[in-house]
């Protein structure tokens, strides 16, 4: 199952940068188009300007009214240009003094704004080629050049893409690490809180054998009281073969059968009773509800769903009495099981965290108790377990929802 796992794990990974790479792509692809029809405008713009020149400089025309090239061609060119002769040298004396939406220093000699502007004019042919306007009588002559660049919306168009693309991929990689560094802190919480639990589960039936066997060893005489000892370091096993098939089941498909739900919850809270008077709490342990009631369970994970909420309310009573009731629904498509308490309840900011995987506000906890109940119930057994309500000092309730169907 591990390679396989790992396998979909890098394949989800390849079509998810391949999804990336393709919008990327689009993006750009979309940028670009768009800055061709910008520069594509533009050079209409001066085409229709220089043909404005061709014009007025025909000696044919003369009284030529030059307002509709100022107010609707020169007025619209928000990008650099520069007039030259047919050899590229700039005319300042020129319309508009050879040059428009070019910044120069005020304080520049006319040779320096000159050799400037012959910078900038190597700088334009390089973006595009120029446009010529010529006039002809018995030869044609090229009365002038016009260089020019792109405007600050083509030019902000054209980078803005690679910018979106840095940003994306910037934001994705910081993203991976975090998540990286959650996830491996999360996996980390979970094979220590899957070792303490372990410990714990083997713990406390460990710990009977061994008084068994002192009491034994005072009582071999006894026939009567060995075959007592006997029975109950026998209860003891039963309970580490139990615990051994819970964690054999974690990660592997468990084989659902359809019994009755009270049966099981029936011996858990039994096995409860028996026990709660060693931990110096007077707390009152209530099963009722539809004991009729079938569901499609794998009986030893899901009494170690019971034992966890149990074992959480426990917890949850600091005083010397409560109350804990568990309680079945038998509804038309499903079956709920409350367990309420009497204990401390929930904090308000801590109810999205109480099944994460390492979060517990118990001194003693490490937080896999609620994060394993979850799994059980919502991955093994398709159902769904919620925190249905929780109040200070007046305590909590957990519903779990089974579907009746397989």
């Amino acid at each position: 199952m591990k390679p396989r796992a790992n396998s979909l794990t890098f394949n989800i990974k390849i079509a998810l940068l391949v999804v990336a790479l393709l919008i990327a792509a689009g993006t750009l692809y979309y940028t670009q188009t768009l800055v061709k029809k910008l520069q594509t405008r533009e050079r209409r713009l001066v085409e229709l300007y220089a043909k404005g020149l061709e014009y007025i400089t025909d000696p044919k025309r003369t009284n030529t009214d030059l307002t509709f090239i100022f107010e609707n061609i020169i007025k619209r060119i928000d990008f650099p240009l520069i007039l030259t002769d047919a050899h590229d040298s700039v005319n300042l004396s020129g319309i508009n003094g050879g040059y428009k939406n070019i910044e120069l220093d005020s304080n520049l000699t006319r040779e320096q704004t000159v050799q400037l502007l012959q910078r900038k004019i190597k700088e334009l042919r390089s973006i595009h080629p120029p446009i010529v306007v010529t006039y002809t009588d018995s030869v044609t002559h090229i009365l002038t050049k016009i260089y020019y660049g792109d405007s600050a919306v083509v030019t902000q168009l054209k980078y803005y893409p690679y910018f979106q693309i840095f940003f994306a991929i910037f934001f994705i990689l910081i993203a991976y690490i975090g998540f990286s560094h959650v996830k491996r802190n999360e996996q980390s919480n979970i094979w220590v809180g899957m070792a303490k639990e372990t410990a714990h589960q083997l713990g406390t039936p460990i710990s009977s054998l061994m008084g068994w066997i002192e009491l034994l060893r005072l009582n071999y005489n006894n026939p009567d009281k060995v075959n007592d000892l006997t029975d109950e370091m026998g209860n003891d096993l039963e309970r580490l073969n139990k615990i051994t098939k819970r964690f054999s089941k974690i990660g592997s498909k468990p084989d659902l059968k359809k019994v009755k739900l009270s049966d099981v919850i029936e011996k858990v809270t039994e096995y409860f009773k028996r026990r709660l008077p060693q931990t110096g709490k007077r707390v009152e342990l209530i099963f009722s509800g539809d004991t009729n009631a079938e569901a499609y369970l794998n009986i030893d994970l899901f009494e170690w769903v019971i034992e966890n909420l149990i074992k959480n309310a426990l917890d949850a009573i600091e005083k010397e009495k409560g109350k804990i009731e568990i309680k079945i629904y038998d509804k038309p498509a499903t079956i709920e099981v409350d367990v309420s308490d009497t204990g401390k309840g929930v904090d308000t900011k801590f109810r999205k965290d109480i099944f994460r995987p390492g979060f517990s506000t118990k001194k003693r906890g490490w937080g896999l108790g609620l994060s394993l109940t979850k799994r059980i119930v919502e991955n093994y057994h398709k159902g769904k377990i919620v925190l249905l309500n929780s109040s200070p000092n007046e305590g909590t309730t957990f519903r779990i929802i089974l579907k009746k169907e397989k």
